[in-house]
């Protein structure tokens, strides 16, 4: 999938699912549950030992899905993520090396920036969008409305601290293409296998998302 695509998916659902799998098996049937409610993207971190598993499992059961690798910190773990079926790569830092060895590939990588200095550094690769993280924690929705004014060409993703009370509120920013959220999918979640609660907390963040610019 070409990355003009990829961010237009991204900026349609608005809302994108992280998942923390310990174990591969429940990758999927949380993502079933996750693409029954309508999402149709997921990010699967490398949090775990089970990651790279996980997107294979799901790439294989579920091809229509679009599966990204989050939590990438190393080169490794980025290899073993493209290796599985990754379609993006999302860092909660800026790394050069995976961003050039990502970009080498074609492959869409959304590298995590909080000042200006590494938003600068992003850009000088050619990277327009970018992680915001931890969002909550360095500023929030203030932040990033002050960040329009020097960076007009840089959409954010953030993530960290959002949640289905501030989504909205994100999302209703110009410069915010998506927010990224653990509530809908917390491994305490999986682990109790909650797939009614799981379902309704999905189908409530489409609902949030598709309210943008209503």
């Amino acid at each position: 999938m070409e990355a003009r695509e990829m961010l237009s998916r991204l900026e349609q659902q608005g809302i994108i699912p992280i998942v923390t799998l310990e174990d591969a098996q429940d990758a999927e049937w949380v993502c079933k549950i996750l693409h029954s409610a309508g999402m149709q993207i997921v990010e699967i971190t490398f949090r775990t030992q089970a990651a790279a598993q996980s997107i294979e499992i799901v790439k294989a059961h579920l091809p229509e899905l679009i599966v990204g690798a989050g939590t990438v910190l190393t080169q490794d773990q980025a290899s073993k993520a493209y290796q599985a079926g990754a379609s993006f790569l999302v860092s909660p830092g800026l790394d050069l090396n995976i961003v050039r060895w990502a970009q080498e590939r074609d492959l869409l990588v959304i590298p995590g920036v909080i000042t200006p200095t590494e938003i600068l550094s992003a850009l000088h690769q050619n990277i327009t969008l970018m992680k915001f993280f931890p969002a909550e924690s360095y500023g929030g929705i203030k932040a990033l409305s002050a960040l329009r004014g020097p960076f007009p060409q840089v959409k954010f993703l953030p993530t960290g601290g959002i949640n289905p009370q501030n989504a909205a509120d994100y999302l209703a920013l110009s410069n915010v293409i998506a927010v990224g959220g653990t509530w809908m999918v917390t491994p305490e979640l999986i682990r109790k296998r909650e797939q009614e609660v799981i379902s309704k907390l999905a189908c409530e963040a489409i609902r949030i998302a598709n309210q943008r610019g209503s």
